[in-house]
């Protein structure tokens, strides 16, 4: 089930990933200001992604930090990339998300998101 996606943007790639508010119903923060996610890449690399919850006086909102600009490396994300977090349990990886990186490209003369294999 898909959590959010999101197209890239400058601070996403250089400091920390912000999503969306509704986003927060699917993560247990079991009273706390941040939970560690474990996250499956497209590549099948099990990741620890912190999520915090960033207040500021009116909702929560959701931001990706520790973890996050590793896997920004990895892939060689760019401005204008998309992300797409997806609920999904592995029990053998011990996984309780996935996640993918996309890119525009052009496939017979028609613009479609392609996913980005890992660089590293």
């Amino acid at each position: 089930m898909e959590m959010f996606n999101k197209e890239l943007k400058y601070t996403d790639i250089q400091f920390q990933f912000s999503f969306p508010s509704r986003s927060l119903q699917y993560l247990d923060f079991a009273g706390e200001f941040f939970v560690d996610l474990k996250v499956k890449d497209s590549s099948g690399k099990l990741r620890v992604i912190r999520c915090r919850k960033r207040s500021n006086g009116f909702y929560d909102k959701p931001v990706l930090s520790i973890g996050w600009l590793q896997f920004v490396a990895d892939y060689e994300l760019r401005i204008g990339d998309r992300v797409v977090l997806l609920r999904e349990d592995d029990h053998r990886l011990g996984s309780q998300f996935r996640v993918e990186a996309k890119r525009k490209i052009i496939l017979f003369g028609e613009e479609v998101w392609g996913d980005v294999p890992r660089a590293n």
